[in-house]
């Protein structure tokens, strides 16, 4: 009888805990960021625990075990202050809050792209009117559209011409968009550039 309680004390004794090996698994993989756990270099510490509360000055070492004690990550949050301030917290969970709020970022933010429509002076009104239906099309999805004319030749000594072609062209957008920038020479080249009415609004 004996035997067998030994037998059993010494087999739950020395059994592996799993609780030590996953939190031992878990601050090998997030201490190799230079801010958390084993990668925080500073000797002292200002440490904030899991509840906001705070723990005042601690070593580096003391702040590790605390958070050790409820299995979780010492944080570095102000490495510039001094002594520097780390906070106590899950920060894996922290870390996956982060890149979801950031994807949300970036999936609520418009990327304005800027179209090209591409006139000359002598356009008949058959391209003009099929440059001008494409160009509504990209206004009201949202892009900005740069409209421009390139003079050849001896055309250049007409630029008026052009500049009219790009103001007729303007006034037809109008209801959709608004003129960012008036017509201007860059080269042998002439541009205005229209922006969605929505966006200015």
């Amino acid at each position: 009888m004996d035997l067998k309680r030994r037998n059993l004390f010494v087999s739950t004794e020395f059994m592996p805990k799993p609780c030590i090996r996953d939190t031992i698994w878990r601050w090998i993989n997030i201490s190799k960021d230079m801010y958390v756990n084993d990668g925080i270099r500073a000797r002292e510490l200002r440490v904030i625990d899991q509840n906001g509360d705070q723990l005042g000055l601690k070593t580096r070492n003391e702040a590790l075990e605390i958070a050790g004690r409820v299995n979780l990550d010492l944080v570095l949050v102000a490495p510039q202050a001094k002594p520097p301030v780390a906070r106590i917290m899950d920060y894996g969970k922290f870390k996956f809050e982060q890149q979801k709020k950031d994807r949300e970022v970036r999936k609520n933010q418009k990327i304005i792209v800027m179209k090209e429509v591409r006139l000359s002076p002598t356009i008949d009104e058959h391209d003009f009117q099929t440059k001008l239906k494409n160009a509504i099309k990209f206004l009201e999805k949202g892009d900005k559209v740069k409209a421009s004319i390139r003079f050849k030749g001896r055309a250049i000594t007409h630029k008026e011409i052009g500049q009219r072609v790009l103001d007729r062209f303007a006034e037809a957008c109008t209801e959709v968009s608004t003129v960012e920038s008036k017509p201007k020479m860059d080269g042998r080249s002439m541009f205005l550039v229209l922006a969605p009415k929505n966006e200015k609004q």
